[in-house]
């Protein structure tokens, strides 16, 4: 397995400052009644088993054909947060933009090898393109613009949908989770992690325009699970960049809340200048401010995937 120095490549022009561990991300209920962002009472999580051994892992595509809904920022937090219970994390970039492995501080466009390599070469194996993150018990399958070609090459490759599962297979038993960060398209790569997922999760932002993409994803992967994989669900999905202060971040949240009821994690990513700020520090919230509302609530989102 190859290992980079965290953070030491990444050539930004704005410098990262330490953060302070206010929690300054608003308020996480409703004057202490216990009824959450979502507008439900908050049911009970039970607190994660502990593991005596690790893997298989359980495969989660992160995934919404909108882009700047949050899926990146969510695939590394939440990742971060799992290993905070214990669990062991590979992260994939399956975005030819790389942007899931430049927040975590790793200059893609400066790799020789990628997942591109893994899916297209058949002397390249994962293990030799897997890199260790400053997270420890996450590390990374990592991705640059190269990715934009694996989808023409792939097109007359025989079962080209089930690439990416043919890709992580050597490795599924060495983790509990893969997190699988899609672009932000329905083309051939956002098929094939809904063909290698145990199951979705849906950053939706509540904003009106994300809610009219939602149906044509869910009709995706409707078709996925009747032709490519009987065994995809929907394990969420997570409301994020929610400002309590507005009438229309309430309005859309009850709406998707009407529409997919318990579907819909408890947990709410509220706006913060936080996020941001992790992206040029290279690491995620639950290390870079700990004690604030966004490591908290993807603390709180890791406990809920644990327990569905």
């Amino acid at each position: 397995m190859s290992t980079l120095p965290h953070g030491g490549a990444v050539e930004l022009s704005i410098a990262p400052r330490a953060a302070s561990d206010a929690d300054d991300d608003g308020p996480e209920e409703v004057s202490g009644t216990g009824i959450g962002p979502t507008g439900r009472p908050r049911r009970h999580i039970p607190e994660p088993a502990l593991l005596d051994h690790h893997g298989p892992a359980r495969v989660l595509a992160m995934c919404n054909q909108k882009g700047g809904v949050g899926k990146t920022t969510s695939t590394i937090n939440l990742g971060a947060a799992l290993t905070e219970f214990g669990r062991r994390v590979l992260l994939v970039d399956f975005d030819p933009q790389g942007a899931l492995s430049v927040g975590l501080g790793i200059p893609a466009h400066q790799l020789d090898r990628t997942i591109y390599n893994v899916l297209i070469e058949r002397s390249v194996g994962i293990e030799d393109v897997v890199l260790r993150t400053g997270v420890e018990n996450m590390d990374l399958l990592p991705s640059n613009i190269d990715l934009s070609a694996a989808e023409v090459q792939l097109v007359s490759e025989v079962g080209r949908e089930h690439s990416l599962l043919r890709t992580i297979r050597p490795v599924l038993d060495s983790y509990d989770y893969i997190l699988v960060d899609c672009q932000p398209s329905l083309g051939l790569l956002t098929v094939n992690a809904l063909a290698a997922a145990d199951g979705v999760l849906i950053p939706l932002e509540c904003e009106f325009f994300s809610l009219r993409g939602v149906a044509l994803l869910i009709d995706t992967i409707e078709k996925v699970r009747e032709r490519l994989n009987p065994k995809l669900e929907i394990t969420g999905i997570l409301a994020t960049m929610f400002d309590p202060r507005t009438l229309h971040s309430r309005e859309v949240m009850a709406r998707v809340v009407e529409a997919f009821k318990d579907t819909v994690f408890d947990t709410v990513i509220n706006r913060t200048v936080r996020f941001p700020e992790t992206t040029v520090a290279g690491e995620p919230i639950t290390t870079w401010a700990p004690r604030s509302a966004g490591a908290k609530a993807y603390r709180q989102l890791a406990r809920e995937v644990i327990a569905r």
